[in-house]
This record gives C-alpha cells, structure tokens and sequence, in this order.
C-alpha cells in the first residue's frame, strides 16, 4: 500500500484496515509456524503496510495535540 494513498484515507477507515491486518498477519503467522511457509512474503508485507498505517495514525494524533 502506498503512504500517498494511506495519508488520503479517514482515521476511522485506517483504524478499521488495521484492525483486519492484524487479524490477518496473526493468522499467517499461525500457518507459518504450522509448516506452510508460502505465506511469508504476505507476512512481510502486511507487517511493512501496519507500520506505515501506525505511523501515520500517530502523525495525526500529534497533529490534533499539537
């Protein structure tokens, strides 16, 4: 997912794609360590995409603070 793309998007819809990456890397994690290791360039990504959209949710948390 691109930061131009993610800065557009509202916080209520970040915090809801959030929710659902979390939902997912727990579950590719799970099949990983069962033994099926075709998920792990998914893995990668959906971490690299969490970080971003955590970061950006903090650059707005700061902006109405500050």
């Amino acid at each position: 997912m691109k930061v131009e793309k993610i800065r557009q998007t509202d916080t209520s819809e970040l915090e809801g794609q959030l929710r659902d990456m979390q939902e997912q890397v727990f579950r590719l994690r799970f099949q990983i360590n069962m033994g099926q290791g075709d998920g792990v360039k998914k893995y990668r990504e959906l971490k690299k995409d969490r970080a971003r959209i955590l970061t950006i949710l903090r650059e707005r948390a700061l902006e109405k603070k500050g």
